[in-house]
């Protein structure tokens, strides 16, 4: 189910099998002027399946942690949304999967609503957010959190496309092109065509290429 917002909130999507506590992170997240829920999925398939275009996607995992979260993190992260993992897992080693995976926050049940806001928040702005549980664990960092807009911009340079090419195609300017490359390359360490279009590669970004453009 998918919701209207105000241009000036952060969407998040909650994912979710147990509609409860979905609800109930809903309300947390919802009391806040500048946060609000958009969309409720059971699963991360559904969320993808349903093309939102929310911002942050705080992804719950509910039974004893293995293999499956850390993967459907990197569904997401491919698909360029930012996610918060909320575990009842404490564990480091399982944070380190998620992270690795491309969670950018990752929150244990001992979090509360406040913490949850906060994580938000600073995933929002760019940052990463790993709750106090985790705090002086030696955690990875992060890989850098690509946007919906920047993947498209990825995967036309790795057809090829020059920057002229890119705006017509996306209906944008060569300067917010230039603008979105200069991002990239901060975020990768570089803007040079071949290092971005390996950057589409190693994220799995070609995969569906043929059959989306």
């Amino acid at each position: 189910m998918e919701l209207l917002m105000s241009p000036s909130v952060t969407s998040i999507a909650v994912v979710c099998e147990w509609s409860l506590l979905q609800l109930g992170i809903a309300q947390a997240i919802n009391i806040q002027p500048d946060l609000q829920v958009t969309t409720f999925t059971k699963s991360v398939n559904d969320l993808l399946r349903e093309a939102t275009d929310v911002e942050i996607v705080v992804l719950t995992s509910l039974r004893i942690f293995d293999q499956s979260t850390s993967e459907q993190v990197a569904q997401l992260h491919q698909q360029g949304y930012a996610v918060i993992v909320v575990s009842t897992s404490e564990a480091q080693s399982d944070a380190v999967l998620c992270i690795k995976a491309g969670a950018r926050g990752y929150l244990s049940r001992q979090a509360d609503d406040s913490e949850l806001a906060t994580a938000i928040r600073t995933v929002a702005s760019g940052e990463s957010y790993f709750g106090t549980s985790l705090a002086g664990k030696g955690l990875p960092t992060a890989p850098p959190h690509i946007t919906s807009r920047e993947r498209e911009i990825l995967q036309l340079i790795a057809s090829g496309a020059t920057d002229r090419e890119i705006a017509t195609k996306l209906n944008i300017t060569e300067n917010t092109v230039h603008t979105h490359l200069e991002r990239l390359g901060r975020k990768h360490g570089s803007r040079r065509r071949a290092d971005l279009t390996r950057l589409a590669l190693e994220c799995g970004m070609l995969e569906n290429y043929s059959r989306e453009y």
